[in-house]
């Protein structure tokens, strides 16, 4: 869809709580177009007065004190009127940057299945300076010319209707090709943004698997990628130059026509006595501020449509819907202290992005409160997408799953995850110091719980030998951290707010023998405790812990038992292959 000013109208709920800031940007932007009518009309009087044949020289005097008064009147409202709508837009660009990146967090996985997070950080940056640099300098700018513009207007028809007729007549010659031009201004600056946000794109998804490129010496092609992208991009932006460009230089010379021949008529006037030279010099500079206001609105109107244009995209966004998200009325699930129980009631999916290819299929069994379940199978089995189910980053096409006898489809978002402690099979470390990383689920917990924490997933000591301890800046996603150590802070992350459901996938994959068997001891301790733990996995040590094993294969379930009659099936089934 081509982008017009109207979708604009977009900012208007981040304009709204503004609105009397908005009010006096609008009194400074008037007094300061009409400071600058009043101009000529000083102009006027000095010639007319100061400079006849036999005025003296107080006259003169007092009237350039006059223009002297207009120009301070002027200066002081237009730097009212650019401090004023300036603060606006830092305002509303950061409210409205706020307000995306808030909404696009709560999304669900299915959402950037099709959207690129580089294309998200492009939105938010160049498309929000865009929507920064209209509201807080353009569309004023816009707005004031356009004062201005009308106001000329009406005293040129005031002053001089038949000279204003002439001129109307040449500046309607303007409108039907700058309408023309504007529009496919507007088409090819939609192109142009789309274009940068696929660089973006491009760049943060290399960017982000940079080990994997170097690994495989694709520098190369990666540059090369990245070069056919942005001269795609500079081809688009290129095109839109031009037709801007075109747009831009047809304004001036029709808008200068207007001007010149308004003075040629108003001169053949003053040469036949029917106009004074104070009346020309009121004219002329009312036709200068007339033509120089069409000009700048037709510079202004393509920023306009630049910033409608990511206007849309900042706006489609925000008005995206998560497919997964917290019922109206959600059910409460009483919090149990010896731990929770979980049911798989014939769950089948399969991901938006395949909907043909089933990942999970026909999947039943029961936990127990306080039980360790294992789900076995081979990579591609698909234990993590069970894990993606369980946290609701995805709702099953058929069955349900409960917690503690409620569908988690039937609870709300925030409640079910904060009964969940997660290790995901990655481990994921943020930017910042060990002790916020740990804490990052309860940032008011204190220091004596996040020690106590990282004790319990054995992560004390070596946070211990840390150069500042818990302290220590760990560098963008854990860089300083070996991948066992990133595994262990996930740990005492997972088992920090002491929840009494733990699901972790593929726990012990960044961990060798040692780091296992501390895993193990984990589990059994705070088994104890009473906490249930799904655990996926493949190794044959922590199935040892389970009490029930579910074992899939290419998303089926293949059996749901005690852990000894699972393990004694993998034995047979190891056997005949």
């Amino acid at each position: 869809m081509t982008p017009t000013p109207q979708s604009l109208s977009g900012l208007w709920p981040f304009i709204r709580p503004y609105r009397w800031q908005v009010a006096c940007a609008g009194l400074f932007l008037v007094l300061a177009a009409g400071t600058t009518l009043a101009f000529p009309w000083a102009l006027r009087t000095l010639i007319d007065q100061g400079l006849v044949e036999g005025a003296n020289a107080d006259v003169l005097a007092t009237k350039f004190v006059e223009l002297f008064l207009v120009a301070v009147a002027l200066a002081i409202f237009s730097a009212a009127r650019f401090y004023t709508v300036s603060w606006l837009g830092e305002k509303i660009t950061v409210d409205v940057k706020n307000k995306v990146y808030a909404h696009v967090l709560q999304q669900s996985p299915t959402f950037f299945e099709t959207t690129q997070s580089g294309e998200v950080l492009s939105r938010l940056s160049s498309d929000a300076t865009l929507i920064q640099t209209v509201v807080g300098s353009s569309l004023s700018m816009g707005l004031r010319n356009l004062v201005m513009g009308v106001g000329a207007m009406a005293m040129l028809v005031w002053t001089n209707p038949w000279l204003m007729f002439q001129v109307m007549a040449v500046l309607a010659l303007v409108v039907f090709p700058s309408v023309y031009l504007g529009r496919r201004v507007r088409r090819l600056s939609r192109a142009s943004q789309d274009r940068a946000a696929d660089s973006s794109a491009l760049a943060s998804e290399v960017l982000n698997a940079i080990s994997v490129v170097q690994s495989y010496t694709a520098e190369g092609r990666e540059t090369q990628r990245f070069a056919d992208s942005t001269a795609q991009a500079l081809g688009t932006s290129l095109r839109r130059v031009r037709a801007r460009s075109l747009l831009v230089g047809f304004i001036i010379v029709a808008s200068s026509a207007a001007l010149l021949w308004g003075l040629y008529m108003g001169a053949l006037s003053v040469r036949a006595g029917t106009t004074t030279a104070g009346e020309l010099g009121q004219t002329v500079v009312y036709v200068i501020l007339l033509a120089s206001a069409f000009a700048v609105l037709g510079e202004v109107y393509g920023d306009v449509l630049r910033a409608a244009g990511a206007t849309e995209r900042l706006m489609e966004l925000l008005h995206t819907r998560s497919d997964v998200r917290s019922p109206d009325h959600p059910q409460h699930a009483p919090w149990l202290v010896n731990g929770s129980s979980l049911v798989l009631r014939d769950v089948n999916f399969n991901y938006p992005s395949r909907p043909t290819q089933q990942a999970l299929n026909g999947l039943c069994g029961e936990v127990q409160a306080g039980q360790t379940v294992a789900i076995v199978g081979p990579s591609g089995a698909g234990k993590t997408t069970l894990f993606s189910l369980l946290m609701r980053f995805y709702a099953p096409q058929h069955g349900e799953v409960l917690l503690d006898g409620v569908p988690i489809a039937q609870m709300d978002l925030s409640d079910l995850r904060q009964r969940i402690g997660v290790v995901p099979q990655e481990p994921v470390v943020f930017s910042g110091s060990v002790m916020d990383n740990i804490r990052y689920g309860k940032p008011d917990a204190t220091d004596k719980e996040v020690h106590a924490a990282a004790e319990a997933a054995f992560a004390h000591e070596f946070i211990a030998e840390l150069p500042q301890g818990y302290d220590t800046a760990v560098g963008r996603d854990g860089l300083t951290l070996s991948g066992g150590q990133a595994q262990r802070v996930g740990l005492a992350r997972a088992i920090y707010g002491q929840p009494k459901f733990v699901v972790l996938d593929e726990p012990s994959s960044s961990l060798d023998q040692a780091g296992e068997q501390q895993l193990i001891d984990m589990v059994t301790a705070l088994k104890k405790q009473g906490v249930t733990f799904v655990l996926m996995t493949h190794r044959k040590n922590l199935i040892e812990v389970a009490d029930k094993a579910l074992v899939l294969r290419d998303g089926v379930q293949q059996s749901f038992g005690s852990r000894d009659e699972v393990m004694a099936t993998l034995m047979l089934q190891a056997g005949g292959a």
